[in-house]
């Protein structure tokens, strides 16, 4: 007897940790005057949160005056997906420690700014999915 995947499946949170840990592209949600707003940046998994730079501007602002934040990042191939969600607070880090345990992460800016400001997402709670790509089923 062959079984067919479950064209969804939920993932476990340590799962969700292993598949964040191997990309480095997610996407950072927040409100900006009350308006959601959605931020692309690269980022790396530290002790199960996650930890991005940034410059001045939105996102730091934004992330400290509303501390609340979603974090999602995904990959996928040819035949199937996944999709991680981390619902979180975001603190901008300032001691001498925090930043030199965030210095340890080896996170480099993707494009040639200056990035002088670490934020680490600290997990209220970790989701995910997988999907497995395939023909609609017969109604």
């Amino acid at each position: 007897m062959v079984t067919t995947p479950q064209p969804i499946s939920i993932l476990s949170v340590s799962d969700c940790w292993n598949l964040l840990s191997s990309v480095s592209l997610g996407r950072l949600v927040t409100s900006v005057d009350g308006q959601p707003e959605i931020f692309p940046v690269n980022f790396v998994v530290q002790h199960r949160t996650i930890l991005f730079r940034t410059a001045e501007g939105t996102k730091l602002i934004s992330s400290a005056i509303n501390d609340r934040v979603l974090f999602e990042a995904d990959d996928h191939d040819v035949s199937e997906g996944w999709s991680v969600i981390v619902k979180g607070s975001a603190r901008s880090l300032r001691s001498a420690d925090e930043l030199a345990e965030a210095e340890r992460g080896q996170l480099l800016p993707w494009t040639a700014t200056a990035k002088q400001h670490y934020v680490r997402i600290l997990p209220l709670s970790v989701t995910g999915r997988r999907f497995v790509f395939g023909a609609e089923p017969d109604s």
